[in-house]
């Protein structure tokens, strides 16, 4: 596979000037030099970056960071790297870490998909976290989905064989977008006959608990690296 080619210009995202509170800019200045991880165009030493050798999760968007430090609070037997662009959740996230205690999780503050192809080995994964991508609802604009056949075959390749690739979205057309694409990727094969029941290990956002509550459904789809 030329990986160049997964490297979209179309971005899944948008750099919004949200506001970075004290607390948040402190706990960044603080935080980042501990646990966040510099990207660059060379492949990542992840036992290095743990200081152990343990199951890594990969978290592409962790919003505010509860989710991720929650996550990562409840399985410290694995590591988790979790990527996100938007500076106020970076800054939250740190806060959580330090306040959890948290000695498995690390940060990286870029695009998720110059990481992956970048700094990330292939079979260096254990599992594949995606919760609630920004589903781009007007049909013009799904070519940003995050959730696209190359970018799912690059993340694919970097899953060691049986390791999990888990996605959640409370937009019931996107869910089935996932569903196909990643149905139709060969290095990955259904747990389910279609969606996924939540599985533990991914706790209820405060969001989900709301749109639970207004009768509004959430969507799991998880495959697994073939052997």
């Amino acid at each position: 596979m030329n990986e160049s080619a997964s490297h979209r210009p179309i971005r899944s995202f948008v750099l919004r000037q949200g506001r970075v509170s004290n607390a948040q800019a402190r706990y960044l200045e603080e935080g980042m030099p501990r646990w966040g991880i510099p990207y660059g165009p060379a492949a990542l030493d992840l036992e290095r970056a743990f200081g152990r050798r343990a199951p890594r999760i990969l978290e592409i968007g962790c919003g505010m960071g509860e989710t991720t430090a929650a996550i990562a609070a409840a399985h410290p037997e694995n590591d988790y790297l979790g990527i996100e662009v938007h500076t106020p959740g970076v800054g939250n996230l740190m806060k959580e870490i330090a306040l959890r205690g948290l000695t498995n999780l690390r940060v990286v503050q870029h695009d998720a998909v110059d990481v992956v192809r970048e700094m990330l080995p292939e079979a260096s994964l254990a599992g594949i976290h995606i919760y609630f991508p920004d589903p781009w609802p007007k049909k013009r604009h799904h070519k940003r989905r995050l959730i696209q056949p190359p970018f799912v075959r690059l993340l694919a390749t970097r899953l060691a064989p049986g390791g999990y690739f888990h996605c959640a979205t409370d937009w019931e057309e996107y869910a089935g977008q996932m569903l196909e694409v990643l149905g139709a990727e060969a290095l990955l094969a259904n747990t389910a006959a279609g969606f996924a029941p939540r599985p533990d290990h991914r706790p209820l956002t405060k969001f989900e608990q709301r749109g639970q509550r207004l009768g509004h459904g959430v969507w799991d789809v998880i495959f697994k690296r073939r052997d």
